[in-house]
């Protein structure tokens, strides 16, 4: 698992192309929200400052604008946290893609199927970004949470999200100093069509992950299950995890399947 970095999402190729810069000072005010976003708790005035660098007038600039526009409030104690409204625009986004509830009930489903904990995750910033996750009761238990951000290169939805990215995305992320998988292990991805995690970010804890893909035949996320890499089984998870990821292509493409 690795710490959040504060880094601009890349921008998109049409913007690049007309000449069109992004605000700095947006940017930088979204990197406050990306980082309260991925921690487990409020954050103080002063961690928050530690963490995105810069003046601590400045900061708090940023993080009083977030609270004025109804992003962040402060708790009892002084610290800065996300509002509900975060959850609603998250909740939002996933219906817009097509990824709502329904999207939760083949997750549950999954999870019936397979005895284990399965995860949704889209890139974001130079990290694989766990956007839903739907726990197996009783089985794992690790610090892992939605916003919580994994390698590219290492982790089993960052090498799915990573071998199926276009080429000008892989070139883009690469020279934001992004780490990504080997090219041997992204061609064995995308013919295999899963990805299995190097077990380096968490250990004793394994996890396989498939591509999700839209109308367009674009990969859009990467569905996971995690399970302790003592009962890992390849042939065990595989079928249900397809069986899991044709039901979320056919909410992306709007066919009769889910």
């Amino acid at each position: 698992m690795t710490t959040p970095r504060l880094i601009p999402q890349i921008m998109t190729s049409a913007a690049a192309s007309q000449g069109v810069r992004p605000l700095s000072s947006v940017l930088k005010t979204l990197a406050v929200l990306d980082l309260l976003g991925a921690s487990p708790r409020p954050m103080k005035l002063a961690e928050i400052t530690a963490r995105v660098g810069g003046n601590r007038a400045t900061v708090y600039q940023k993080v009083i604008t977030l609270v004025e526009a109804g992003w962040v409030e402060v708790d009892d104690d002084g610290a800065y946290r996300l509002t509900f409204h975060a959850a609603r625009v998250g909740d939002a986004a996933f219906e817009q893609a097509s990824l709502g509830e329904r999207a939760t009930a083949v997750m549950q489903k999954l999870v019936f199927d397979s005895g284990e904990t399965a995860s949704l995750a889209v890139i974001s910033g130079l990290h694989a970004a766990l956007a839903k996750r739907v726990e197996a009761k009783g089985v794992l238990r690790a610090d892992v949470h939605v916003g919580t951000t994994f390698s590219l290169e290492i982790s089993a939805s960052g090498r799915v999200l990573s071998a199926y990215a276009d080429a000008e995305l892989q070139h883009q992320l690469r020279a934001r100093g992004a780490a990504l998988p080997d090219p041997g292990i992204m061609a064995d991805v995308v013919s295999q069509g899963y990805a299995i995690s190097s077990g380096l970010e968490i250990p004793g804890i394994l996890a396989l992950a498939v591509p999700v893909f839209n109308a367009s035949e674009k990969c859009v996320a990467a569905l996971s299950l995690v399970t302790p890499a003592s009962r890992f089984d390849v042939e065990r998870l595989l079928p249900p995890m397809q069986r899991a990821a044709d039901a979320l292509n056919a909410l992306l493409t709007g066919s009769t399947q889910a």
